[in-house]
């Protein structure tokens, strides 16, 4: 039986002229969107653009492989900066019996056209769409594509599932603590894991290798696609949301086996949050030091003491991405519910500049019930701040998500001061709404 487990190409052309184009990324980014850059475009031989893992379907087709004894393969076309045209002559060399594809809001209207391609050139194939694009109205997606199944949240289960017979909606089955402990390494093809390029925190040696040391996040930030999607099914912030952790004794020997078998300079944890309390942070370094190789990590300021930062710094960490979301506290509080404390976090900052850290800070302007002079507050806080390197970004609207909600009901009782007002842009990708936002934001 032969799986493919893809993830197609996703381009924009925009050049008039001459060939340009803005590049989409999909599957491994907890909020796709398109970008341009002068070093995009098909066929790239190296990359310099950001390009992260597909977490959900690296963990997935090894899984599948294992427990089902099916040929599952992994194409990422994202990664390789495939063509379209190269892409479809690598589907064609073989018939599928099942292909799974991972899809959200901002590239919905392209992955539509390439469910509808393949059903054209290989009917037989059972396809299977993953992701946060489930979370609303599967039986819409059913209804109205050849879809055979739609798998909610992540996927190693689900995939499972089908491959046994089921099909239609598959809800939420996540791997337990045990089972994620017991699972395969996730995909790993040292001629393609070259390619993932994430150039913050700054520091990065290249290649690196982008890994999970946990999965989920209990915070409820309004936007925040993965806790709300796929590591849980929580789309209005009033349901439970868990945490698991990867042990030392699974993470360890995955790591060393890399680190063995390709050139890697460095690695990444792109954990939702990776510092949930000093227990488990402590227990990655104490592994890290082992390793001897530089690392960085996604955290949150707020979560662990300042003493375990230098256990960090002193095992190898030489960055961290932290995210803020607004330099209002009222925003942080009653509309992205962060409770994220603004003046405890620029201490953190600057404790990590003094220990020698690279700090990334992220930050988001277009959200609901914010107003423009708290996009300029927002502004000065970053400008207060050392940060190494700054990320802003519009507000995206994903389905599955409280703000996906939120447009729908009105209001949400989690997020009290959040509403979709005059000053409300909606946009399914960020990057597009910061650049209709930065020329208000630049000329007040």
């Amino acid at each position: 039986m032969n799986v493919l487990f893809m993830n197609p190409p996703w381009w924009e052309p925009t050049g008039k002229l001459w060939p340009r184009f803005r590049a989409g990324v999909r599957a491994g980014s907890r909020w796709p969107f398109t970008y341009e850059d002068s070093t995009v475009f098909p066929q790239t031989l190296i990359p310099r653009s950001y390009a992260p893992y597909p977490f959900f379907m690296g963990y997935a087709a090894p899984y599948l492989e294992k427990v089902t004894g099916a040929k599952a393969t992994l194409r990422d076309s994202i990664a390789l900066r495939e063509s379209v045209k190269s892409y479809w002559k690598f589907v064609s060399r073989q018939k599928w019996d099942f292909v799974f594809m991972e899809s959200a809001t901002p590239s919905w209207e392209v992955d539509q056209e390439y469910i509808q391609a393949l059903h054209a050139k290989q009917p037989d194939a059972k396809i299977v769409l993953c992701g946060p694009i489930t979370a609303r109205e599967p039986e819409k997606i059913l209804a109205e594509l050849p879809v055979h199944a739609c798998v909610q949240g992540e996927y190693e289960k689900g995939s499972v599932r089908v491959i046994k017979g089921e099909s239609g909606i598959i809800r939420h089955d996540l791997l337990t603590v045990k089972e994620m402990n017991e699972a395969p390494h996730p995909w790993f093809d040292a001629k393609v894991n070259w390619r993932y390029f994430d150039s913050n925190p700054r520091g990065q040696k290249f290649p690196h290798l982008q890994i999970w040391s946990s999965r989920g996040c209990p915070y409820k930030c309004i936007f925040c696609v993965w806790p709300a999607t796929m590591t849980g099914n929580d789309p209005d912030g009033t349901s439970p949301r868990s945490v698991r952790h990867y042990k030392r004794e699974y993470l360890q020997p995955f790591l060393e086996k890399c680190l063995r078998e390709a050139t890697i300079r460095s690695i990444y944890f792109d954990d939702d949050t990776f510092n949930l309390g000093s227990k488990h942070t402590l227990e990655m370094c104490e592994m890290m030091r082992d390793l001897r190789v530089p690392w960085s990590a996604m955290c949150r300021a707020d979560t662990i003491k300042m003493d375990v930062w230098n256990e960090m710094k002193e095992s190898g960490c030489f960055g961290v991405k932290l995210g803020f979301e607004s330099g209002n506290q009222f925003v942080v509080d009653k509309i992205v519910n962060k409770h994220l404390d603004l003046n405890y976090a620029a201490e953190v900052v600057r404790h990590l500049k003094k220990i020698g850290m690279t700090v990334h800070g992220t930050f988001t302007y277009g959200l609901p019930g914010e107003t423009p002079a708290q996009r300029q507050e927002t502004k000065k806080y970053i400008a207060s701040l050392p940060f190494d390197s700054v990320q802003e970004s519009g507000t995206a609207e994903i389905e599955g998500t409280p703000l996906a909600t939120l447009r729908r009901s009105g209001a949400l009782k989690a997020y009290e001061n959040a509403k979709i007002d005059e000053n409300y842009q909606h946009h399914v990708d960020g990057n597009k709404k910061y650049q209709q936002l930065a020329r208000a934001l630049q000329e007040a």
